[in-house]
């Protein structure tokens, strides 16, 4: 069956408008990234213009009508590379105006007597370029989250700067090879091409933006919302990971904490102050135990870390350093009043391939209420005989002594 150029026209239209409803949609249920789809809603738009300028660009006098249609197609590509770039925190407005102006002055040189080479060679240029670009931002992003999206896109903007370098490079070379009437095919070519641009492309990227909002509901879910560490479900998830991945159980610790008399400082204070000493507690914690450490906040004021790589050594030496550091803490509440707050530490270590996340938590928790029992505001680290005695379901399967 023979389509004819406007029935392409049309179908590009009609998809890059849809493209460009359903962007909008997802805008508005999406707010993070409004001011991005709201850029790439713009350039399916823009794309749409110029595909209706282009099939009736012969209706306007002299070279009017190709410049306007190739000069508005550009601007969309151009949107498009913007709105992708705006997701690495990017912009392209110098070189947008930049390939617009030479463009224009290109069609300007060229009149009516350079129209016909300009239109089938010469406009493909920046498309080219622009598509390259938007290519190489979607490369940059680096989020495990965006990955297959991500390929998928870099496949269809890639493709497309390439077919367009070809229309470019080759096709001149073919034409005057094979005769003109190669150039009318090619047409077609890069109708049905842009057809499926405007389809893929798109939908690409809207995948690109849910699983993006996936990912954050996701770890909202698994996140404690006062302190911005994980919560209990996340750590034991977390924990599990970290400990499959640890080939032959290299050194793994694990410690439970606990502010001391934290009752008290709701009681007298508040609980705004109570919260204001949660959150500091948990910068000590980020601050003192580095980022390869899960931590969480599993109770009110109960915390537990999880230190995969880490000697019990330096374990250790890690655990009295936070003690140490929040104890010389002083949090200031917003009404100004000063409240200083200890922790207690318990510590254990995985020290067979049967010890499991919860019973080395639960021996760093038995560890922790032994050092509350002194008087608190130190580490206790749990010992053989400690845990023998509270594994009767497995007496064979202890956890090492430290």
């Amino acid at each position: 069956m023979r389509v004819d150029l406007i029935t392409f026209y049309l179908l590009a239209i009609g998809t890059l408008l849809a493209s460009g409803a359903l962007t909008l949609w997802e805008r508005r249920s999406y707010p993070r990234r409004r001011r991005e789809l709201g850029v790439l809603a713009a350039g399916y738009a823009t794309l749409a213009l110029g595909c209706a300028a282009a099939a009736f660009r012969h209706n306007l006098p002299g070279v009017a009508g190709s410049a306007l249609a190739n000069l508005i197609i550009v601007g969309g590509y151009l949107l498009n590379l913007q709105g992708v770039a705006l997701l690495n925190e990017r912009r392209y407005g110098r070189i947008a105006l930049g390939i617009m102006s030479m463009l224009a002055f290109a069609w300007a040189i060229a009149g009516e007597r350079g129209e016909a080479v300009m239109w089938a060679y010469i406009s493909a240029i920046p498309i080219s370029v622009v598509c390259g670009l938007t290519a190489r931002e979607l490369l940059g992003m680096r989020d495990s989250k965006w990955k297959q999206s991500r390929n998928i896109a870099v496949a269809v903007t890639g493709g497309h700067a390439l077919f367009y370098a070809f229309r470019v490079t080759i096709l001149p070379w073919l034409a005057a090879s094979f005769g003109p009437h190669l150039l009318a095919l090619f047409g077609q070519a890069t109708m049905y091409e842009g057809v499926l641009y405007s389809v893929v492309l798109p939908m690409t990227l809207l995948r690109l933006a849910r699983d993006e909002a996936h990912a954050d509901l996701r770890r909202e879910s698994q996140t404690d919302y006062l302190t911005g560490l994980g919560n209990r479900r996340w750590f034991f998830e977390e924990g599990a990971s970290a400990i499959r991945e640890s080939n032959a159980f290299p050194p793994v610790s694990c410690l439970a904490l606990d502010l001391d008399h934290f009752k008290a400082v709701n009681d007298r204070f508040g609980h705004e102050a109570g919260d204001e000493v949660l959150k500091s507690f948990a910068k000590i914690l980020r601050s003192v135990l580095g980022r390869d450490v899960i931590l969480a906040r599993i109770g009110g004021e109960e915390f537990a870390a999880l230190l995969p790589g880490h000697e019990s050594a330096r374990a250790k030496d890690l655990a009295e350093a936070v003690v140490r550091r929040f104890s010389q803490t002083v949090t200031r509440t917003t009404g100004g009043v000063e409240i200083a707050a200890t922790v207690s530490i318990g510590m254990a270590r995985f020290g067979t391939e049967e010890d499991t996340l919860a019973k080395v938590l639960a021996a760093a928790d038995r560890a922790l209420y032994s050092a509350k029992s002194r008087g608190g505001n130190r580490l206790e680290i749990a010992r053989a005989a400690t845990t023998r005695a509270n594994l009767d379901d497995a007496p064979d399967r202890r956890l090492t002594a430290l």
